[in-house]
């Protein structure tokens, strides 16, 4: 497949997905304040940042609400409270994940909400339960995409089925998801192809979402995004569980689209990222990710590990190496 553009061209198919609270949700329990959200809010839409994702819809049932904050649930009410009527170019994202969302009474008729996309979230392994999600998602009205999660650890000929299941479901998008960072862009540039495939067969846009464990979340994106990949996630520095993900400001650097606005994007890290990180809240590339990510494993351990403030890499790398 042909590389679609070079350095000095810019796609107008490409679309770019701020994944700040959603993604780094899982950095803080989804305990923003309503002014960082705001604050998020008004910079991706001078950034001109074609959706913001404002969290999960997750089971109240499941999940307990004393434990996360709102955005872990991202009520239609509470987006309202920060977008209004949202007279704005960007749109309204919040991610759907199998088996903890009660999508039947929780995801409204797009006509009664602020949702513009949603994006659900499922393994391979669970393909018939998201296809379902999907199905209930568009026939309310909203755009959709499926996030399939941990692709580097799934076997290609489950990838393959899924794909083509999507591609005769109802869904607008697929996303590509190195969920353990552990993918290489050579190795994206193949996937990308893959995912192309089915997107030109069943006209699906493809998308990318990349976690930063080996520093390549940033090299991966714009790999896929040559390779025509079109819908780009990322967050402000980066801010995602663990090592984090595409950072907005690196990617919005390179898209050579004049209509995104880099300067936005640069004063709400300085006002509202810098002030996060020196209360001591932490994501980002650090040896622990590096390890769980080289070795294509979850990174739970990794973050255990970050948090109890340890060092001692070389027996956590042994700990790890005996889990595989």
């Amino acid at each position: 497949m042909a590389q679609k553009g070079n350095l000095l061209t810019f796609r107008p198919d490409v679309k770019v997905v701020d994944a700040t609270i959603r993604d780094g949700g899982l950095v803080n329990d989804f305990y923003f304040s309503d002014e960082f959200v705001t604050n998020l809010y008004k910079a991706n839409v001078k950034a001109r940042v074609d959706y913001m994702e404002f969290g999960y819809r997750a089971d109240k049932e499941m999940f307990d609400t004393e434990s996360f904050g709102k955005w872990k649930f991202s009520s239609d009410e509470d987006i309202r409270s920060i977008v209004g009527d949202n007279n704005t170019e960007l749109k309204i994202a919040i991610m759907a994940d199998v088996g903890r969302c009660n999508y039947k009474e929780d995801i409204h008729e797009s006509s009664e909400s602020p949702v513009d996309l949603i994006r659900v979230a499922t393994y391979v392994n669970t393909m018939p339960a998201a296809l379902d999600m999907i199905e209930d998602a568009h026939m309310k009205g909203y755009e959709t995409t499926c996030n399939i999660m941990a692709i580097s650890n799934a076997k290609e000929s489950d990838i393959a089925a899924s794909l083509e299941m999507l591609g005769q479901s109802p869904v607008d998008g697929i996303y590509i998801v190195d969920s353990y960072g552990s993918i290489y862009p050579e190795q994206i540039r193949t996937i990308s192809e893959q995912y192309m495939e089915i997107g030109e067969k069943y006209d699906k846009y493809i998308g990318i979402h990349a976690h930063n464990n080996q520093q390549l979340a940033f090299a991966n994106t714009i790999e896929s995004c040559a390779q025509g990949v079109s819908y780009l996630d990322a967050t402000m520095s980066g801010m995602g569980r663990g090592a984090g993900n595409c950072p907005m400001e690196l990617l919005l650097g390179f898209l050579k689209n004049p209509k995104y606005k880099l300067f936005p994007v640069i004063q709400f890290i300085e006002n509202n990222i810098v002030p996060l990180k020196e209360s001591g809240m932490e994501w980002g590339y650090d040896i622990p990710y590096l390890l769980t990510g080289h070795l294509n494993q979850h990174p739970r351990a990794a973050i255990a590990a970050m948090k109890e403030g340890r060092k001692d890499y070389s027996g956590f790398y042994k700990e790890i190496i005996d889990k595989d």
